[in-house]
């Protein structure tokens, strides 16, 4: 009696878990069945931003909608989030990935898997018109205690301008890229960093007389500069990041990720990564050991 009604147990949860339609056996296969994808991304051009339409696009949206066409997923559902709950959302299983051309960090990877490297940037500083403070690096920004540096919460640049030695209490921390411009050109901050592209596009949406871009900004020598920037995703899904990886691979040989780039702003020469530089040597923080090799 015992086992005929562990067997009736057995058969019923059996067919509950067929009828629960638990057909995907991985996020990938799941991805492919519905057709769409949920992409984290900050507001940051030119790596991914909402265009007038209310379209998601940017070079690393692009890049990532490119790839997962290749992969049968045609559908990019875009998810505008703060720039610092990209990672704990894709933890989360809020996104199915993220981008915006994210820079891969040691820190970042211990929390995220991502995929190949399909960019490299390097940093630039926008003052106020004149440059009163004389700032043309990170390190003069420390020097001179009064200065005020406005940066988007969750960017790499809060960590490289304290390794330059930026004081925690001359760092303004904001919600955007917009937000940062308009804290200088208000007076309430003194200058502000951001990827290169970033600031220039910026500055240009900007409009204002009372700022300008630090030509000769001392790009700063820390880890993480150049930064390589990547989609991520949840560390578990294993199938869905190799098969990024492939057809990316395949993108990358055809050109295609280069024309992406070039169309979005980037100089492809410059902005392209090396064939040498791979997601484990930037996860380990090695790859200014082979940048020039």
């Amino acid at each position: 009696m015992k086992k005929t009604l562990q067997m009736i147990i057995f058969f019923t949860l059996l067919i509950f878990l067929s009828a629960c339609g638990l057909k995907h056996t991985n996020t990938l296969e799941k991805l492919q069945d519905e057709g769409k994808v949920v992409v984290g991304f900050a507001d940051e051009k030119p790596y991914g931003y909402e265009n007038e339409d209310g379209e998601l696009t940017g070079a690393s949206v692009e890049t990532a909608k490119a790839v997962f066409k290749e992969l049968g997923i045609e559908e990019v559902e875009g998810h505008l989030a703060d720039y610092s709950e990209l990672v704990p959302g894709l933890g989360a299983r809020k996104f199915d990935a993220i981008t915006s051309g994210m820079a891969i960090t040691p820190e970042r990877c211990e929390k995220a898997a991502f995929a190949e490297p399909d960019m490299k940037y390097g940093e630039g500083l926008i003052v106020q018109k004149g440059n009163p403070l004389n700032l043309h690096s990170y390190k003069d920004i420390a020097y001179n205690e009064e200065a005020v540096i406005s940066i988007m919460s969750g960017a790499t640049e809060n960590d490289f301008v304290v390794s330059e030695g930026v004081g925690e209490k001359q760092i303004q921390s904001a919600q955007d890229i917009p937000a940062t411009i308009a804290a200088v050109e208000s007076g309430r901050a003194d200058a502000t960093t951001a990827t290169e592209m970033t600031l220039l596009m910026a500055l240009e949406s900007a409009e204002s007389d009372e700022l300008e871009f630090v030509e000769d900004f001392e790009q700063p020598d820390v880890e993480g500069v150049p930064s390589y920037g990547a989609v991520a995703f949840h560390p578990d899904d294993e199938e869905l990041l190799d098969a990024f990886n492939e057809k990316l691979d395949e993108l990358k040989a055809n050109g295609t990720i280069q024309e992406i780039l070039e169309e979005n702003g980037f100089d492809a020469e410059r902005n392209f990564p090396e064939e040498n530089i791979t997601t484990d040597i930037v996860c380990k923080g090695k790859e200014k050991e082979y940048i020039e090799q």
